[in-house]
This record gives C-alpha cells, sequence and structure tokens, in this order.
C-alpha cells in the first residue's frame, strides 16, 4: 500500500494496522492533506486481505486538536460552495473510518477535541488515557460540530450531546467513559496492554464474522422491530452459517481444534 504519507504515518505488523496522526507539534490538528491521508489510508487498509483490525493512534501529548489554525484561516475566505466541498471531504473520510470492514480501535494517549472526536466517536472500539479530556468547543467559535455530529451523537447519546454541544465544556475521561464515548480508561503505563488485548481478541475471530457483525450494528441500531427487520436478520445469519469460514468455525468448535483463520 502506499506508504508516502506526511501526516501520517502507517504500519503493518502481525496483521495488525497502526495509523498514527503524526503532527504532534501541532497537537495533531487536521488539514486538507491529512484528511485526504486518513481517507486513503483507511480505505486501502479496509481491502487489505492481509489486515485483520486497525488501531488509530496519534504522536505527542494531544490526540487530536480539531481542525489546524491555518486551515480555519483559509476557511475563513472560502464562498459557501468552497465551505460545502471542504466540509464533504471531512464528511467522507469519517465515513470511510466508520464503514470501514475492518474493527477499528482508537488509542486515545492525549487531549482529544472538536474534530478529533469526530475522528474517535467513527471508531469501533475507544481506550483512553486518565488524563486525557474532550471538547466539543465549536460553538466558542460561532461555529457547530455538524460534520462530526452523526459519530458523535451515537457514542455519546443524544442526551449528554444535548449539554456538550451546546456547553462546549471540557470534561474528562472519566465523564467519557460514563456517557458511553470511551470504553475504557487506563493509566497511562497500562494503555499499550489494553489495546493490544482488544486487538488481540479482535484478531482471534473469524475475520468475516467480524466484518459481518460491524456491519450488523450499524445498520441494525434504531432500526424499527419490523417483520422486513426480522427477515433481515433472518437471511444475515442463514448466509453466515452457509459460509466457508461459518462452517468451519463451527467444526473447529465440535471438533475442539483451531479454526484455520488463526493459521
Amino acid at each position: 500500500m502506499n506508504m508516502d504519507y506526511q501526516t501520517l504515518t502507517v504500519t503493518i505488523l502481525d496483521r495488525i494496522a497502526h495509523v498514527t496522526l503524526n503532527r504532534p507539534e501541532l497537537r495533531n490538528a487536521f488539514n486538507e492533506q491529512s484528511i485526504a491521508e486518513l481517507a486513503l489510508a483507511f480505505d486501502e487498509l479496509g481491502r487489505n486481505e492481509l489486515v485483520r483490525a486497525i488501531v488509530l493512534a496519534a504522536n505527542g501529548p494531544a490526540f487530536c486538536a480539531g481542525a489546524d489554525l491555518n486551515w480555519m484561516k483559509k476557511m475563513a475566505g472560502y464562498s459557501h460552495s468552497e465551505n460545502r466541498a471542504d466540509a464533504m471531504r471531512l464528511a467522507d473520510m469519517l465515513r470511510t473510518i466508520y464503514v470501514c470492514p475492518k474493527p477499528v480501535v482508537a488509542k486515545v494517549q492525549g487531549d482529544c477535541y472538536a474534530g478529533g472526536m469526530g475522528l474517535v466517536a467513527a471508531c469501533d472500539v475507544v481506550v483512553s488515557v486518565d488524563t486525557a479530556n474532550f471538547c466539543l468547543s465549536e460553538v466558542k467559535l460561532g461555529l457547530i460540530p455538524a460534520t462530526i455530529s452523526p459519530y458523535v451523537i451515537k457514542a455519546m447519546g443524544e442526551q449528554a450531546a444535548r449539554r456538550y454541544f451546546l456547553t462546549a465544556e471540557r470534561f474528562d475521561a472519566k465523564e467519557a467513559h460514563r456517557i458511553g464515548f470511551v470504553h475504557e480508561v487506563v493509566q497511562a503505563a497500562d494503555l499499550d496492554t489494553k489495546v493490544a488485548a482488544i486487538v488481540q481478541a479482535l484478531a482471534n475471530n473469524s475475520p468475516n464474522a467480524v466484518c459481518a457483525a460491524k456491519k450488523l450494528v450499524r445498520e441494525i441500531a434504531g432500526a424499527p422491530v419490523t417483520e422486513a427487520l426480522l427477515e433481515d436478520t433472518a437471511n444475515r445469519i442463514a448466509a453466515i452459517r452457509a459460509s466457508l469460514e461459518g462452517r468451519e468455525g463451527v467444526a473447529s468448535f465440535l471438533e475442539k481444534r483451531r479454526p484455520s483463520w488463526l493459521d
């Protein structure tokens, strides 16, 4: 895959990909280039059959401070159509992470503000250090967290969004965990170990089933329980039972042996 990134580092080791934001001097704030590179990296990794899971991490003291100041200065002079096109590039990047066929684990080692919260919310599992702070700061600047809102509201829930979208209060990792935005909060010394354990759990499972299960959550969450939904879920389990990995998984369990995808 393309390794010539300017704002990221991308590595693959033992079937695990690591995408690392690499602008520590700017608190990993993003601009047009980093948005394009994130979209490209997750698109390529999502199609890479050697990859079982992806870790989204960052170098430096902050995870992501949101939009780069120089990028914001440029946006101040944009027309409506230019602003819309710019926002759509960010929206497409977040969607690429959200619908990536591979499970994505966010490894939050520091503060996460504004658009950075959108990055985290688009991931499947979120592990944060206990010293990280979070903030949806847009309204302080006369803006709103519109582009990231589909993911952030799903992650923290409508009631928490009502507060933090409007107040722009900073909140800590404990509060992020309480409202469901973060799955695990650990001390800095334990961050690598916790992320590695979660990633190993993902890698041990059927790649096909993990992909299908991720899609299942995304498409079923919030759907009304109708006859059409019941038929849809029945069709999904019938199809995966008949799949190669479905048959292999059941057979290996009954025969008390390792499934082939662990070889």
